[in-house]
Order: structure tokens, then C-alpha cells, then sequence
């Protein structure tokens, strides 16, 4: 009877709000984000406390020093959101309409270029692009 009232506690499973946010820190992967593995199952969370302050510190149990996060051969990224060079794509927002906007109003350079060849061949207004 108590075996049948400890499977059925351990076998609900509340459903999550939301699914958890990632956790770049200065575009750079961190291995206290939600979605960075460890292939090796090597990933160990420990807490320290410098000057009494806790803080979170990754732990390589392979090489039995601090994680290099996306660093290591052996990171990954659930969401496949780990980029070379350490970074998170979740980091690099998109472009927003203004960027687009100033991309797409790049025709200055076109223009420049025109002005500096017809300066070469002499004539002014010409169109050879």
C-alpha cells in the first residue's frame, strides 16, 4: 500500500509555466543556462562563498577544474544555440526595423561609386552601373 502511494507521487509531474529562459552573459555561453550539456556528464554546479557571498561555480569532474563552458569539446547546447567562439545565438538579437532600415538605405556607397568612376572617364552623370 505504501509502495503504491510513493509511485503515484513520483509519477506526477506538475507541467512547467513556460519553458525556461536561456542565460548568455555578455553573448557569451554560460554553464548556468538551462540548455548547456556537458557530453561527458562531467557539469557539476557548486556553490561557493567568497567574502560570504554565494556564488554558483561550474565544476569539471574530467579535468577537475573549473568548466570553460563553450570553450570545451565536449559542450553542447540543447536549443543548438551555441556558436563558435563561445557565443549564444539567443545573445545576438535580431535586427530590429531602424538596422533594416539603415541597411536598405545603403545606395550612398552606389552613388559614391558611380561619382568616382565617371571621374576617372571624365564625364559626369553617366550610368555605367
Amino acid at each position: 500500500m505504501r509502495d503504491q502511494q510513493n509511485k503515484a507521487r513520483f509519477n506526477d509531474k506538475v507541467p512547467l509555466q513556460g519553458e525556461p529562459k536561456p542565460l548568455p552573459v555578455g553573448g557569451k555561453c554560460n554553464y548556468l543556462c538551462p540548455y548547456f550539456r556537458c557530453n561527458k556528464k562531467a557539469l557539476l554546479i557548486q556553490q561557493k562563498y567568497n567574502k560570504g557571498n554565494p556564488q554558483k561555480v561550474g565544476w569539471c569532474r574530467w579535468v577537475g577544474d573549473t568548466c570553460i563552458t563553450g570553450d570545451c569539446q565536449y559542450a553542447y547546447c540543447e536549443k543548438r544555440a551555441l556558436l563558435p567562439g563561445n557565443k549564444c545565438a539567443f545573445a545576438n538579437s535580431r535586427k530590429n526595423e531602424d538596422d533594416l532600415e539603415k541597411d536598405l538605405a545603403g545606395d550612398d556607397e552606389v552613388d559614391k561609386v558611380k561619382d568616382i568612376i565617371s571621374k576617372k572617364f571624365g564625364k559626369r552623370d553617366i550610368d555605367i552601373i
